[in-house]
């Protein structure tokens, strides 16, 4: 694995007309979704009064995507990108639509929702590909850079937009509102990207190459280590981010702490991506991969401690700047994989991502029930750091 120690710059990324496109239907896409959840739970809470019910409304658009990237994932590597992505961004839209709209018992609007999120790692991968093919060297690091920096953004924007506007006219219209944001995104991919060719990919049923394609990348000892080291960390801090709400809670906070610190690692996030993205040269970002792991996790660890709510902040702020590893792991992830298969990784690569994310807070509210929230939150900072042990030595260019 070699790295060319030559960093891109944000106009050479935005230079590329695809690349815009791709990224302001994301964001749109991301603030929508963000609004969508939030909508949603509050939606189902409302109705339920369960808490449980709503916790699932949040999982159901993640858990599920574990059977669409493995079933469904060659599919990324046949089907042209501009349909595949604007069906996306579609199914989201109707999704929100027609659970603002009809009125229909709790199972049925998270079935609907679990029905689309099968189908999130498949358009999501083919997008990953187009980035891949259309920026090159470190502008596709610096590319996928941005579009966490666009990720972290939309999310804050969407939850902000999706507290204001269940507060001021309900959540049935903020779920108008978010599928709103889904066809925004489907008209700008229509609109601006071109139809470009499909990749042929493998003749036959698409659920046996899927499978077949999951097990050759997974079973190569390299992409499966990278693709660990993208997916653990993140479902570890995942599962602390949960717990803050109770966190705050417990210490006894001030009201509107909680939303202050859930905001923290997505600003740490934002940060951390801008900063190693931009100014750090590709050969020292890959080598900093280990020490971004150990900062992700490890002040998560000093909350079991007690600490001020100020200090806790900064905390949160650093944890979430330590998500940076990820773009040391970028370019040695792509040149790992075979270009066939490069759609593939891209769904399997977010539908570990999502599935383990939407497992953790589980997990990590099991262990706070039966021990402490500090503790559990503790624990899962401990197993970030204890992921180190999967990063891959990159050899950086001479």
């Amino acid at each position: 694995m070699t790295a060319v120690d030559r960093g891109a710059t944000y106009r050479e990324v935005f230079a590329e007309p695809k690349f815009r496109v791709l990224f302001f239907a994301r964001t749109a896409a991301i603030a929508a979704e963000s609004l969508r959840i939030f909508a949603l739970s509050v939606l189902v809470f409302d109705r339920t009064g369960s808490a449980l019910l709503s916790a699932l409304a949040f999982a159901a658009g993640f858990l599920p995507q574990l059977v669409g990237g493995l079933l469904l994932g060659a599919l990324t590597d046949r089907i042209r990108p501009r349909p595949l992505i604007v069906a996306g961004y579609l199914s989201g839209g109707a999704a929100a639509l027609l659970i603002a709209a009809v009125d229909m018992p709790v199972a049925a609007q998270l079935t609907i929702i679990a029905l689309v999120a099968c189908g999130t790692p498949i358009f999501m991968g083919a997008a990953g590909r187009l980035v891949s093919e259309v920026l090159t060297g470190d502008a596709y690091v610096l590319g996928r850079s941005v579009l966490n920096i666009a990720s972290s953004g939309a999310q804050l924007i969407g939850l902000a937009v999706g507290g204001v506007a269940v507060a001021a006219f309900g959540a049935g219209p903020a779920l108008l509102i978010a599928a709103g944001g889904h066809v925004v995104a489907a008209v700008i991919v229509r609109l601006g990207l071109p139809d470009l060719d499909g990749v042929p990919g493998e003749k036959g049923s698409a659920v046996r190459a899927s499978l077949t394609g999951a097990g050759e990348l997974l079973g190569d000892a390299v992409i499966r280590r990278l693709l660990l080291v993208h997916w653990l960390p993140a479902a570890c801090v995942a599962g602390a981010e949960a717990l803050l709400v109770a966190y705050a809670t417990a210490r006894g906070f001030p009201a509107g702490s909680a939303g202050a610190l859930m905001a923290s690692l997505p600003v740490g996030m934002l940060l951390g991506d801008l900063v190693v993205g931009r100014w750090i040269r590709p050969a020292t970002r890959e080598r900093l991969s280990r020490p971004l792991v150990v900062l992700a996790g490890g002040p998560l660890i000093l909350l079991v401690t007690g600490l001020p709510v100020g200090v806790t902040l900064v905390v949160l702020v650093l944890s979430g700047a330590g998500a940076a590893y990820q773009l040391g792991l970028q370019r040695p992830l792509l040149e790992a994989t075979p270009e066939p298969r490069r759609g593939q990784m891209f769904a399997l690569l977010s539908t570990g991502l999502m599935t383990l994310q939407g497992i953790s807070p589980v997990v990590m509210g099991a262990i706070a029930q039966l021990s402490a929230v500090g503790t559990a939150i503790a624990l899962a900072g401990a197993a970030t750091v204890a992921c180190v042990l999967l990063v891959p030595r990159l050899r950086p260019a001479s």
